[in-house]
């Protein structure tokens, strides 16, 4: 497949999965990721499992989102592209939770945030602890939950309106 038929590939998977049509997005994400691997660009064949990943999940489908994304970390990490490597470690966690394994997604979400915090990337990283807040809440750890949600909400460096008042409510709760 030349560049342009696969560009052209990429951009269809796009366009799928921004009508929400996630199935065929995942199709064409992989179908893509095939092509970039025979084409031997291991990075963008790992972008485009990530890419099927998500669109996977978002299809409800957690166990084969979880297997797409399996070892996409690794490449990333080879080629020191940590922002890529703490996204594909995060959407790994994101499958185990919907398949209900919470603490190995809590897990990973922390070694993900890792990896963000050292990319230099906070609003990702921020993210990263808003889900860790919501996984533990709904373990019914609201301590944890409430430490993890502060330590998220601090690295916002240009917080919401919402954000700013719940940064101020975490902080009067921790120092009562």
């Amino acid at each position: 497949m030349g560049t342009s038929q696969l560009a052209h590939l990429v951009e269809n998977a796009k366009q799928a999965y921004g009508g929400k049509k996630y199935r065929l997005a995942a199709t064409l994400f992989n179908q893509a990721a095939d092509e970039y691997s025979s084409a031997n660009d291991q990075l963008m064949a790992a972008e485009m499992k990530n890419n099927q990943s998500v669109a996977l999940l978002q299809d409800g489908n957690p166990l084969a989102s979880y297997e797409a994304v399996l070892g996409t970390d690794d490449v990333f990490a080879l080629a020191g592209d940590k922002k890529r490597q703490g996204m594909a470690v995060a959407n790994k966690a994101a499958a185990l939770g919907d398949l209900k394994r919470k603490g190995e997604a809590i897990a990973l979400y922390e070694g993900a945030a890792e990896i963000l915090d050292d990319a230099g990337e906070p609003e990702l990283r921020a993210e990263v602890m808003r889900t860790i807040a919501a996984l533990r809440l709904s373990e019914g750890k609201f301590t944890d939950a409430v430490m993890s949600m502060q330590d998220g909400l601090m690295e916002v460096e240009k917080p919401t309106f919402w954000q700013r008042i719940l940064r101020k409510l975490l902080f009067m709760r921790l120092w009562r």
